[in-house]
């Protein structure tokens, strides 16, 4: 019986060593990670992103004007830049939809569809060369075979939308002509709209971005602005 005793006391040792080795392992490796993602992070910034980050102030809030000017000085892309307005909105607008129509082009051409059967039969093979689709109420029973390709992708025309109308040819000149629909994300008051690029003038983009604010008025909660190779200036809402 004592030497049975003596068997079960060494094997409790024998996993207590385990585990205290198992946990310094866990231990050690928790480290390494953590010490590797900071370490992917740092190389994720390049000097020339600290350089201009370093000039914006943190804990101002800039009027549109300000913004646009410094937007353009720390763009530091090769070539034009895409300059979006990141918008939070307040919470009961999540989904929010509304038309817009800048002053200045943003340098996006769209490209409008009108549904008929030559369109229908390519949109069947998988060609897809528009952004946006206009059709007559009388198209919807053959549109409806094609949701699964158009609805994903967000093309699939309805009323909400002003998309499924009576006039399509009036609609499709008054896209082209640069009026566009503007909403948030589906799952969260968030909106991303590109307000032009770092070639156009100043005062061009800041017309731009004060239509925008102007047409979402007291729906938003923050706004910033962000280049495609720049750091974000957060704004003052401006209603």
């Amino acid at each position: 019986m004592g030497q049975k005793k003596n068997v079960d006391i060494s094997m409790d040792e024998t996993e207590i060593k385990i585990v205290e080795a198992s946990t310094s392992t866990e231990d050690s490796t928790e480290n390494k990670v953590v010490k590797k993602k900071s370490t992917i992070k740092k190389k994720l910034r390049s000097q020339k992103y600290q350089a201009v980050r370093s000039q914006v102030d943190k804990t101002r809030l800039y009027d549109t004007y300000s913004a646009v000017e410094l937007i353009k000085k720390l763009s530091y892309s090769s070539f034009a830049g895409t300059v979006v307005a990141h918008l939070v909105l307040d919470e009961k607008f999540q989904g929010e939809r509304v038309g817009i129509q800048f002053p200045h082009s943003t340098g996006k051409n769209i490209i409008v569809a009108i549904a008929d059967e030559k369109l229908l039969t390519e949109v069947e093979k998988g060609k897809i060369k528009f952004d946006v689709l206009l059709a007559t109420p009388n198209m919807m029973p053959k549109l409806a075979k094609l949701a699964k390709i158009l609805g994903p992708k967000g093309l699939m025309p309805n009323p909400k939308q002003g998309t499924l109308i009576d006039n399509p040819k009036d609609k499709k000149k008054e896209l082209e002509s640069g009026k566009i629909t503007i909403r948030s994300e589906r799952k969260a008051p968030l909106m991303h709209i590109v307000i032009g690029n770092t070639e156009m003038e100043i005062k061009e983009l800041v017309e731009n971005l004060q239509t925008l604010m102007t047409t979402l008025k007291d729906k938003i909660s923050k706004i910033s602005l962000a280049a495609t190779m720049s750091p974000g200036i957060k704004m003052a809402v401006e209603n």
